[in-house]
């Protein structure tokens, strides 16, 4: 089953790009012509890049690492986060806080401060507090879950960062560089596609060609995460068959049978069996007789 089709790229308008004054001549290659004063993207080479990094995302999550999906402007803000929660993966849609991945340990602690209040929420705290402590409280719940929420239980640095629009996440693509994290990334015409490890040429404004990328992405998580569930099956069912086969395996102790000629039997020969003597019975005391003797 092909990964996408042409028609669905057509029907996402994938094939848009943006006007030829703001293209960026790094982006040469993945220009198929002009229409209007606008670049039509080829969708051929958006297909083999799209396989590509289908490819290679699931070898990650096979590998046990996780995806960051991240997408801050408005037509990617609920894309995002819906494909993300559908696959279990981390997502970023409202603000890219410098140092989300090169200072981690600092992101951490507020991702710890957001968990205590809510842990405060919960446990009964806030009943002991007055109005005016409690707001601010929530405010700053309200503040960090913005922003924080989507990466609330990752623990580690990713194995991979999907990005839409590498000019408006500027800054994530850079961390993820100087860190070494594979970046799978949509570059649009305006874009410049050199240090994106795996570059999709196509349409990053359109509310439904982000859709189709995002969902496609998650895809690649899910089918990643399936094959994992079914080795690990497959490895319990492999385990249990072992189980029985030394079950079966398994022989009684049969004791030594000798063979006996019957032609030349003599039973005087014949091996006797031991004969076990029985103690001999204890003799009772009559006690009356042993008194009249007295």
């Amino acid at each position: 089953m092909a990964v996408v089709t042409m028609k669905n790229l057509l029907e996402s308008g994938v094939h848009f790009g943006h006007q030829v004054k703001r293209w960026d001549p790094r982006m040469k290659k993945y220009i198929f012509a002009e229409r209007n004063g606008i670049h039509i993207i080829d969708l051929q080479k958006t297909i083999q890049s799209i396989k590509e990094a289908y490819d290679a995302i699931r070898k990650i999550v096979a590998g046990g690492k996780t995806v960051l999906f991240v997408g801050t402007k408005k037509q990617a803000q609920q894309a995002i986060q819906k494909e993300a929660e559908r696959c279990g993966m981390f997502w970023v849609n409202n603000r890219w806080l410098g140092g989300m991945l090169t200072n981690f340990t600092t992101i951490k602690k507020s991702i710890l401060r957001l968990k205590k209040i809510e842990k405060m929420e919960i446990d009964g705290t806030f009943e002991n507090l007055t109005k005016k402590e409690i707001a601010g409280l929530v405010k700053e719940k309200t503040k960090l879950e913005k922003n924080l929420g989507g990466i609330k239980d990752m623990k580690e640095l990713p194995g991979a960062l999907f990005v839409i629009d590498t000019r408006k996440e500027a800054i994530a693509v850079t961390e993820a560089q100087r860190l070494g994290i594979p970046i799978v990334a949509i570059v649009d015409t305006n874009c410049n596609p050199e240090g994106i490890t795996y570059p999709i040429p196509g349409n990053d404004d359109a509310i439904r060609s982000i859709s189709l990328f995002t969902q496609i992405i998650a895809n690649a998580v899910v089918e990643a995460d399936n094959e994992t569930g079914l080795k690990i099956i497959e490895g319990l069912g492999d385990e249990e068959e072992a189980v029985e086969e030394v079950k079966t395996d398994a022989r009684p102790v049969e004791e030594d049978e000798v063979e006996v000629d019957i032609e030349n039997y003599n039973p005087e020969s014949a091996p006797k069996a031991p004969v076990v003597e029985e103690p001999a019975p204890a003799v009772v005391a009559d006690e009356d007789k042993l008194y009249e003797a007295r």
